[in-house]
């Protein structure tokens, strides 16, 4: 079976999205991009300031309540069901619930051929893309940063704090060949 679906997880501003382009670049057939980012941007402003959806403190942290969950998981279950309609799906995620976020994936996704990427970063790096970003609050990149990752397990991962994303996108591709 051929890889259906990139599971990339790391901390904010690890860069995910950056190997997310360089996959679709390098791969051969087309793939979908589909990212938490744009999970929340989709959502109404309402949620994007509740405890009930998703808060964003001023420290970097990240809180998300019961509302939040009920449209993930949807929206997880709208990915699984693109990649069991053919379509290749990259998913840029960051597991703020560690190894019950991969659970939540895994059950979705059950049935699929998934490969697994850990998106390493040192949290300084991260932190300084963070601030050139401007688009994050700052704090986000170093909490997140080993959380993210905390009993995950992943077929390959890679490291972006000297590496660029096309090298990392490149070891995937790799990676997924040996698979196959």
């Amino acid at each position: 079976m051929t890889t259906q679906v990139i599971v990339l997880n790391g901390g904010s501003s690890s860069g995910k999205s950056g190997i997310t382009r360089c996959l679709q670049a390098v791969l051969p057939d087309p793939w979908l991009a589909v990212g938490v980012d744009s999970l929340i941007e989709s959502m109404p402003a309402s949620i994007q300031a509740s405890d009930a959806g998703i808060e964003f403190a001023p420290d970097g942290g990240v809180s998300v309540g019961p509302e939040f969950r009920m449209l993930q998981k949807a929206w997880m279950e709208g990915v699984a069901a693109m990649a069991r309609a053919g379509a290749r799906v990259i998913v840029d995620d960051v597991f703020l619930g560690g190894a019950a976020s991969q659970q939540d994936w895994q059950k979705v996704l059950a049935g699929l051929d998934v490969l697994w990427v850990g998106v390493r970063c040192e949290s300084a790096v991260a932190a300084g893309r963070e601030i050139a970003r401007g688009d994050r609050i700052q704090g986000m990149a170093v909490s997140q940063a080993e959380v993210a990752h905390q009993g995950v397990v992943y077929d390959i991962e890679v490291d972006t704090t000297h590496t660029e994303a096309l090298v990392c996108a490149q070891s995937i591709v790799t990676r997924m060949q040996c698979r196959a």
